[in-house]
């Protein structure tokens, strides 16, 4: 994603586009080209499958505004070259939000679909879909049948596909969020090892080796996350924060900061001041700091004065979304009654997920 910049601001959501979506088309521009030996096949060689990602934008716009009536936020959409993503806070609290935000997604493009349709009865046009090498043919029912396609591979029963989660909600309706995860997630890989056995041997198709990766890849990390999920639910932040920690002083100088990084395991640091909290130093804004400015420099003049804080009752895997959802630090102050209690970090939350997941296994 830290290759993607954004291109326009949609419904108060900003939308993004990977770098490596003009790669590809750049490729399809030289390939209308080369098929047609003409500009014009150049031209349709980018409109046809930039279409299709409009498409694919308004697909995720689809999960977006179902999920917004839901209460779920959405943190931007990125457009990649084998598809989009919508970064939402939650796929769903409960298994009918997430089956209706996971289709709302295919039902517009079926809506497309249904509406390219209407025009080509109505209006007559040709029934065969355009030749991207000719411009011969309806772009209406080249509409169609695009639209149909990204129906039904979305709709495969596997992660990460909206399939997937359409078959996990239908699995956890009754029954174990954790086991549908594991199911959806198996049939998301074992596809993966279809779809790239088939661009290997039978269509010869790179891109179905990079479809392969991203679905191998995002199977796991659903799998991953739901347990990982399990394992925080109900726990609450005083169970997983750090209570062993040191605080500096604002007077206090960055290379007093960087002797103190480098004996110990802390990387970031509260400042506080007689029991007051009054800023956070973290490691990346300490090295920038340090470069650009000098050890001589106070914490003070570096510390982040705006940042988010937890509460010790409040719950880790809630905390966790709030925090990840805002690009918040990797570590959050733990206040009760305005006093530093505790700090919670990235390094802590995974050790106290092992330590969880340990003991969960020795007791099986």
């Amino acid at each position: 994603m830290n290759w993607s910049f954004r291109i326009a601001r949609i419904l108060g959501i900003d939308v993004r586009l990977h770098v490596t979506f003009l790669l590809l088309m750049a490729f399809y521009a030289w390939k209308g080209w080369a098929t047609s030996g003409r500009a014009f096949g150049a031209l349709l060689g980018i409109l046809l499958p930039a279409t299709i990602f409009g498409c694919v934008l308004l697909h995720e716009f689809g999960h977006v505004l179902m999920a917004r009536r839901f209460g779920i936020r959405t943190r931007d959409v990125t457009l990649l070259p084998i598809g989009g993503v919508a970064r939402l806070e939650s796929t769903g609290e409960t298994p009918m939000q997430e089956l209706a935000i996971a289709l709302a997604g295919p039902a517009v493009n079926l809506a497309i679909a249904a509406g390219a349709g209407a025009f080509v009865l109505l209006a007559r046009v040709p029934t065969t879909p355009i030749d991207p090498s000719t411009g011969a043919g309806s772009f209406a029912t080249w509409l169609i049948v695009s639209n149909l396609f990204l129906l039904g591979f979305n709709l495969i029963p596997a992660f990460p596909m909206d399939g997937g989660r359409v078959l996990r909600a239908l699995l956890s309706w009754k029954g174990d969020r954790i086991r549908a995860t594991r199911i959806a997630s198996a049939t998301g890989r074992a596809l993966a090892v279809v779809l790239a056995m088939a661009g290997l041997l039978v269509l010869h198709q790179p891109m179905l080796l990079l479809i392969a990766l991203f679905v191998w890849m995002g199977a796991g990390q659903e799998a991953e996350a739901v347990s990982t999920g399990a394992l925080l639910e109900g726990v609450p932040v005083r169970k997983a924060m750090l209570t062993e920690f040191r605080t500096v002083a604002p007077h206090d100088t960055l290379g007093d900061i960087s002797r103190l990084v480098l004996a110990g395991f802390q990387h970031d640091f509260p400042v506080a001041q007689e029991d007051r909290l009054m800023g956070l130093l973290l490691r990346d804004d300490l090295f920038a700091a340090l470069r650009s400015q000098g050890p001589d420099t106070p914490v003070g003049t570096v510390m982040r004065q705006r940042f988010p804080v937890a509460a010790p009752d409040e719950l880790v895997d809630r905390m966790l979304r709030r925090v990840q959802f805002d690009d918040g630090p990797s570590s959050i102050p733990v206040l009760e009654h305005g006093r530093l209690v505790g700090l919670v970090t990235a390094e802590n939350v995974g050790e106290f997920v092992m330590l969880s997941a340990a003991l969960a296994g020795r007791r099986r």
